[in-house]
């Protein structure tokens, strides 16, 4: 019996320190740091690529930054780790990032095999392809045996050759690593077309010297739904960030800005939802292991899903981009966040 009694009192140790291992996880590492490193891609403007100061700055940068106003009080508290399509996810699960912001799909693959957590969507895209004008082709169906710039690693790669096999077409792909990459072999001819996200063409193409000399064909052959990720087995850290996320779609949804919250978070007002953003109704910032005002930090740093979108994609900038899809569900997207409740 006493045997019984000794390996009982092993276990419960066991279990113990267990579970302050994962209770001390990332979040707490990201405190004690004071710096919240983030990994993104090598450089697609607009999503995260730095400016001619060094500064790193797009839609996917932003969300980096409301993290660390969040956690760390501090947008600017962020060390940018950029990754290539190959490198993210080894880097992420390696421990030189605490979240990976990097144009990334969510695959079943990716969540279940490789030991991800994602987050949710950031941004719903889709696989298209880049041609020059002068190459006279008005359609995805006449590229039969073009050569084709593909970044490897990528769920580009695979859309790629499932669609020219459905479609009983061939190809010659001509690998790359980085967009950087790509922009520089299909401007030197070496590949007659460019695939990847819509939204990264966008970017490409917004760069060029002389962007009207390319079209982007009309066909989206996949469902690409772009959003964050960390480590799987840190639940506590996911819910952190989670939450993040939704909150910057969900303050759009209710008509919080950068420029109000501050207002909102100032005294309680008539909306139970707006309340427990501005944290001034619940205690759910504890709820996450941060303080009340951990969601007014994030929107007055860098505004909400709207602000972000706009700012650095949106229709009045180089990328052009509508909201489309992204728009809230009530403007006809499919723009949804959970509730902060």
């Amino acid at each position: 019996m006493k045997l019984f009694k000794t390996l009982a009192v092993s276990a419960a140790v066991a279990l113990a320190s267990t579970s302050g291992a994962a209770t001390a996880g990332t979040l707490e590492d990201v405190k004690a740091r004071g710096e919240l490193n983030c990994i993104v891609t090598t450089g697609v403007a607009g999503f995260a690529a730095p400016n001619d100061a060094g500064r790193w700055e797009g839609f996917d940068v932003d969300f980096c930054r409301a993290t660390a106003a969040a956690v760390l009080g501090d947008a600017n508290k962020v060390k940018f780790v950029p990754t290539t399509g190959k490198t993210r996810f080894t880097a992420l699960n390696a421990g030189e990032g605490d979240i990976l912001y990097r144009n990334t799909t969510i695959t079943m693959s990716r969540d279940a095999d490789l030991k991800l957590t994602f987050l949710g969507v950031n941004y719903y895209d889709g696989q298209g392809f880049m041609v020059p004008k002068a190459l006279g082709v008005t359609s995805a169906k006449q590229l039969d045996g073009a050569s084709v710039c593909i970044q490897t690693g990528t769920t580009t790669e695979l859309n790629l050759a499932d669609y020219f096999r459905a479609n009983n077409m061939s190809y010659e792909p001509v690998t790359i690593e980085t967009n950087e990459e790509g922009q520089v072999n299909y401007l030197a001819g070496r590949c007659d077309v460019y695939t990847t996200d819509a939204s990264g063409l966008a970017s490409t193409r917004g760069s060029f010297d002389n962007p009207n000399a390319h079209i982007i064909l009309p066909e989206i052959i996949s469902k690409e739904p772009l959003g964050p990720a960390v480590r799987q087995g840190d639940d506590a850290w996911a819910d952190t960030t989670r939450w993040v996320l939704n909150v910057l779609i969900e303050a759009e949804e209710l008509g919080i800005t950068s420029g109000n919250v501050k207002q909102h978070a100032s005294k309680a007002g008539n909306n139970p939802s707006i309340n427990r953003i501005a944290g001034t109704e619940g205690s759910y910032g504890e709820m996450i292991g941060l303080d009340k005002q951990w969601a007014v930090r994030a929107i007055s740093a860098v505004g909400n899903y709207g602000e972000i979108f706009e700012r650095n994609i949106g229709v009045n900038t180089p990328l052009g981009l509508a909201r489309g899809l992204n728009a809230q569900w009530t403007d006809g997207g499919i723009l949804y966040a959970a509730p902060a409740r």
